[in-house]
Parts: C-alpha cells; structure tokens; sequence
C-alpha cells in the first residue's frame, strides 16, 4: 500500500534561507485513505488568524491554497469525503490547519496534546496553537496509554491496517508523538517536528535542537544508525522532497 508524501505547507524564511516544504502523509490503508497531519488549511491562505500573518511573514508562507491537503487529495483524484481518519503528530498550525477542511474526519490526537490546545498552562503553549483549527465542532479519537513496544519505543497502536502506531516523543509539545506505519515489508517512522528538516542529522546543534524541537534527536540518531532500513522523515522537507514511494 502506497504511502504518499506531499507538501501541504511551504516556507521560505528569511533566516535561515531554507527553502523547505511542510511534510503531510497521504497512506493508502484498508480503511481508506488517511492523512498523517494536514499541513495548512484553505482558511490559512484566504482568512489567516493573527498567529498565521506573523508567521507568514517570519517563515515566508506563501500564498498557497493549492497546497493545502484538500486540494492536493483532489489533485490525485481522490474525494476528500473519503478521508474519514487523520492522525495529528502534534497541533502547530502548520500541521493541523486543514482540520476544517475536513469536518466529516475522525481526528487522532495524544490526549497530552489535546489537552495542551484545550488549557494550555505556558504563553509559549498559549502562543503555538491556532484557535481557528479548532473553531468548529471537532471528532476527536484520543490516545494516552502505551501498550505495546514498537522497535525500542513506547507504542500505541491504532485501529488501522497496514499496521500504524502512535510513537510518544513528547518534547517539541506536550503530546507530540511520531507515527510508524507498515510499508510492505518494512516500516516508515513519521518523526515529524521531532527531527530537523529533511530528518538530518547534525544540521543544526544540539541546543537549539533541545531548545526548539525537544529532546529525542540523539535518541532518533542512533535508532536511524542501527536501522538504515527504516525510512525516516521528518515534518518538514527541503522542497523538492515530495514524491510518491
């Protein structure tokens, strides 16, 4: 089953000059197709909130709306209304922001991560979420009890087939987690923000890694050292990165 990795949300800062693109999965499961965050939505581009302009301004986010999850799944010839499920790493506004695109989807979420948009407790949380993704009435499917070990990690497996799991990489948010799914005979592990760009390695230092992404680049590290056959990425990409596998 194919796993389809497009970009939903691109950026072009000033500094650095980093011309990269906003990582959404599109996976073909037995459910149907699901998407593995959304990237920004329509209403980012024709009515963005406050926090959206001055992050368009800060990260360059162009004006884009053809970008947006909904209308790349409709530029693969795929309805929209069959996506009923989609699985959030976290809830940045540049990964949940096509929620609204979709209000008939299931959404997956870490409870922590939930209830960090719900109260958040710091200005930082206060200042990381877009109050607009979240406007109108949401189908939440939450998550919060490790069960099982997927390689070395805490796993929490989901209701779909091929096998998916909610990996908890709590750090660059209070319930960011990865996503490991089944492809073919191997895995793909979704590190999202828990990675720098492009899931290199020693591209920016440590600090700032621990500072702005969390704690688990090193522990990612050595994990993609001891599975090369593991494909990793993370949730944003040097733009020409989007591809079909």
């Amino acid at each position: 089953m194919p796993i389809r990795i497009l970009n939903c949300a691109s950026m072009n800062p000033w500094w650095p000059r980093w011309n990269v693109a906003g990582v959404t999965l599109l996976v073909d499961t037995l459910e149907g197709p699901v998407l593995v965050d959304t990237g920004l939505g329509l209403h980012d581009h024709t009515d963005p909130s406050q926090l959206v302009k001055f992050f368009r301004l800060d990260f360059g986010i162009p004006y884009a709306p053809e970008e947006t999850a909904i209308r790349r799944v409709e530029k693969l010839g795929i309805d929209p209304q069959s996506i009923h499920h989609i699985i959030l790493t976290h809830a940045h506004f540049d990964h949940a922001g096509g929620i609204p695109d979709f209000p008939w989807a299931k959404i997956h979420l870490h409870r922590q991560e939930y209830e960090a948009v719900q109260h958040p407790h710091t200005w930082i949380e206060r200042f990381a979420y877009d109050w607009k993704d979240f406007s109108n009435p949401v189908d939440w499917i939450l998550y919060d009890t490790e069960r099982e070990n997927w390689y070395e990690f805490e796993a929490i497996r989901m209701p779909f087939e091929p096998e998916m799991y909610l990996i908890p990489l709590f750090g660059h948010t209070s319930g960011h987690c990865g996503v490991a799914i089944r492809d073919g005979e191997g895995w793909h592990f979704h590190c999202a923000d828990a990675l720098p760009v492009n899931a290199e390695f020693g591209i920016t230092p440590g600090w700032i890694n621990r500072m702005v992404i969390g704690p688990h680049v090193d522990r990612l590290k050595r994990f993609s050292n001891l599975h090369p056959e593991i494909q990793m990425t993370a949730g944003h990409a040097w733009m020409n990165q989007e591809r079909r596998r």
